[in-house]
């Protein structure tokens, strides 16, 4: 039937037939192979776009049968490849195997090819053939992640992940910063469904203007809405995406799936950066569970230790004279800032404090001139032993994020030791009245930051809102945040941070946090 030529006026009733009975033309199994590990196959037809025939002015109207083949396992490398037949698509999921930690595999073919056909097609195929066919992607996203909800679900009723339990983690790519929220729908009992409650991603990159991208290489970017409105359904998890920053398109979905697949990792080891303060004696179970997997006595924190980092930098010039040595590991809290600038020494000292790494730092500088070379020297100085200390980053956490509140302002930080630096922020420097913050320009600030972030190889963005108001800047609060209290809160939340960001996670067996493979080209 479907494989027919149908005049136009007959394409209605096609396409209402097909999704009619669309559920009960799929078929699907799920097999368990161990608790960690689980394989799907899914058969379900998919519609090609209809195509004009010029010699005898009808359309055509194309059903192909497709088989998804997944093997979902947490904490374990994927057998198989992700071939999904959408390049892009590849590339986003590929995204769970480097920061959720969970292995994703997921096979598309016409029919029912076996596995020495997908070989040939991995190691010879088109990557986007599904997608050039032009078949319908709303039906291959649907598929795709009803059955990696599925999956999740089963991880996180393994892991026993309770009702109600959340998760919140940010995401930076360059500009774009994606925050993601997880909240546990069910309490491993099946019941209950999850939704996508806010999905602000579009428009899609600043051009065309105030539309956005229609497609990021062959894959069509509405139907992401139907992927993560199943996954949250069939995860059962309450899912809200918010773009804060983001001018380029493929920044944009790629730190949203970072973002998500961060989440869902803390979501199911039971941590929570949106409620952890950073102190070690929290009684929260969130700060608890933290504490176990990155606190000072646990595995991680002792092969962090092992690792011994360190570095040195002098830095001489006409104008400084600077000496710093940084001791990641092994070196206890003992810090010592002294830049002749009481403002910077405060700053830098709790940072450093905050990080949980030993630091002695100081500068001699032409301070009869002015502050301005003493504050730009040390922020250079500084970010360059912090990247000299962290060498590869193999096997670390790379990414974390931080909360802080001061007083009137609340400060979330949004870290990436990714080598490639970028900073992002609303300081808000315009509403200070005076030259000054304790005894710094004002203006250098910024230039303080910049410094530290290029010279150390970092993406940080930093997001100030009013305590009065939600963490992501909405809400009925009134005020403010002062320059006074959102820099004192952006020390601690900077320290905390990097305590986290810099440690390492043995799970992930010396290897680098990236779907590239490394950060170092």
């Amino acid at each position: 039937f479907f494989m027919h030529h149908h005049r136009k006026i007959h394409l209605c009733f096609t396409s209402f037939f097909f999704y009619l009975f669309l559920p009960s033309l799929v078929t699907s199994s799920v097999s368990i192979m161990s608790t960690t590990t689980a394989t799907s196959n899914v058969t379900f037809p998919c519609t090609s776009a209809a195509a004009e025939d010029a010699s005898s002015s009808m359309t055509t109207n194309m059903t192909t049968t497709l088989t998804l083949r997944a093997e979902i396992t947490d904490l374990q490398k994927p057998t198989k490849p992700l071939l999904t037949g959408v390049g892009f698509l590849d590339h986003m999921l590929d995204q769970f195997n480097s920061h959720a930690q969970i292995g994703v595999s997921v096979v598309i073919v016409a029919g029912s090819k076996e596995d020495d056909d997908l070989t040939f097609e991995l190691d010879h195929g088109n990557r986007n053939r599904l997608a050039q066919e032009r078949l319908d992607q709303t039906t291959i996203f649907h598929q795709v992640g009803t059955v990696l909800g599925k999956q999740f679900d089963r991880i996180m009723t393994e892991k026993q992940v309770k009702k109600s339990s959340t998760s919140f983690f940010g995401c930076p790519l360059d500009e774009a910063l994606v925050l993601v929220t997880l909240e546990r729908t069910n309490n491993n009992d099946g019941a209950g469904a999850g939704s996508l409650e806010e999905y602000n991603l579009a428009p899609y990159g600043s051009f065309p203007p105030t539309t956005g991208r229609s497609h990021l290489g062959h894959m069509e970017l509405k139907p992401l809405l139907e992927f993560w409105t199943q996954i949250a359904k069939h995860a059962k998890l309450n899912v809200k995406f918010q773009k804060l920053r983001g001018d380029n398109a493929h920044h944009i979905v790629e730190a949203a799936f970072k973002a998500f697949s961060r989440a869902i990792r803390n979501l199911i080891d039971g941590v929570d950066t949106n409620t952890i303060d950073g102190d070690d004696d929290d009684a929260s179970s969130s700060s608890r569970l933290l504490a176990q997997l990155y606190g000072p006595e646990s595995a991680n924190a002792k092969a962090s230790l092992a690792l011994n980092r360190s570095g040195t930098v002098t830095r001489k010039t006409k104008e400084t004279s600077i000496e710093c040595i940084l001791k990641l590991d092994n070196g206890g809290l003992d810090t010592n800032v002294s830049t002749g600038l009481p403002g910077m020494d405060t700053f830098w000292t709790r940072v450093s404090q905050e990080a949980h790494v030993s630091l002695q730092a100081s500068c001699q500088g032409d301070l009869w001139i002015d502050e301005h070379h003493t504050v730009e020297d040390v922020a250079i100085a500084l970010g360059q032993v912090w990247n000299q200390a962290l060498g590869d980053k193999a096997g670390l956490n790379r990414m974390w994020c931080c909360t802080c509140v001061q007083g009137t302002a609340r400060v979330l930080v949004v870290l990436d030791l990714s080598n490639r630096p970028m900073l992002t922020h609303n300081l808000p420097l315009s509403t200070h009245k005076t030259e000054h913050l304790d005894h710094v320009p004002v203006e250098m600030l910024e230039h303080v930051l910049d410094s530290f972030v290029v010279n150390a190889r970092m993406t940080l963005h930093i997001v100030v809102t009013s305590s009065s108001s939600d963490a992501d800047g909405s809400g009925s609060g009134s005020g403010s945040a002062t320059l006074e209290d959102t820099w004192n809160g952006l020390a601690i939340a900077l320290g905390r941070a990097l305590r986290y960001g810099i440690l390492v996670d043995q799970r992930r067996a010396g290897a680098t946090a990236s779907s590239k493979g490394t950060l170092s080209v």
